[in-house]
């Protein structure tokens, strides 16, 4: 059975991942989350945190057999990691996930997108150094088809999100392109519109890109449906 590693997006922490590890694990197979630096409950000082550091603690925590999972923002962490070391891991898996352009940070390619559905619910700290979202959208934006409960623990959970691995530019070359892809678009999505999911999604193979009917957060709204597709993926 296959052994996942799941990387969580922006303003989140391996606590997101709550339902999606039992399904995992009663297929059989083995799952862990943990928190980037800087975020959830890591304690690396804001000051500290880049996107270098993101990739590398992914790899302090994988191992060849390893399929990466990464959600959203998590996409450029797992990408880093797969640049500095693509023997570390057997696949990295998108989750409704930035997959880098060469050259190009986060923000800048969130720039590309024709519709814009954070524009206006990003708050930014007094120092510019993270930012929050404003708690009148986050439902609508990750959670809209999950449940009362779901919704009221994962808007306690969420914490701030440090900017700076997010306007780094990353560069990658055939050490990251040597790694085996897969893509889970979200057609319901109110953070990063499906149709901008399958522009980052251009290179992977067909046959590598699968979806959901869901919203940005799969892993609440239908954790037995994504556990099964991750089981899928990782035959």
């Amino acid at each position: 059975m296959a052994d996942f590693l799941l990387i969580h997006g922006s303003c989140h922490g391996a606590w997101c991942w709550r339902d999606l590890i039992p399904q995992l694990q009663a297929l059989g197979h083995t799952a862990r989350a943990i928190d980037m630096p800087g975020h959830a409950n890591d304690t690396t000082p804001i000051s500290e945190v880049t996107l270098d550091t993101c990739g590398k603690a992914i790899l302090a925590a994988s191992t060849p057999d390893t399929l990466i999972v990464g959600h959203s923002w998590g996409g450029y962490p797992i990408s880093a990691a797969a640049e500095i070391n693509p023997d570390a891991m057997r696949e990295l898996i998108y989750l409704s996930a930035y997959l880098p352009i060469s050259g190009m940070s986060l923000v800048g390619m969130s720039k590309l997108q024709k519709d814009q559905p954070l524009v206006g619910a990003v708050i930014r700290s007094e120092d510019k150094t993270s930012f929050t979202v404003d708690p009148d959208r986050i439902r609508d934006l990750f959670y809209h088809d999950c449940s009362d409960e779901v919704v009221a623990f994962a808007t306690a959970s969420l914490r701030p999100q440090v900017i700076k691995p997010q306007v780094t530019p990353l560069t990658v070359t055939e050490r990251f392109a040597s790694v085996p892809k897969s893509y889970i678009q979200t057609l319901y999505d109110h953070t990063i519109p499906p149709d901008f999911q399958l522009e980052l999604a251009k290179d992977i193979a067909e046959d590598r890109i699968y979806s959901m009917p869901t919203s940005h957060s799969p892993f609440f709204s239908d954790p037995k449906g994504l556990a099964a597709l991750l089981d899928r993926i990782s035959k």
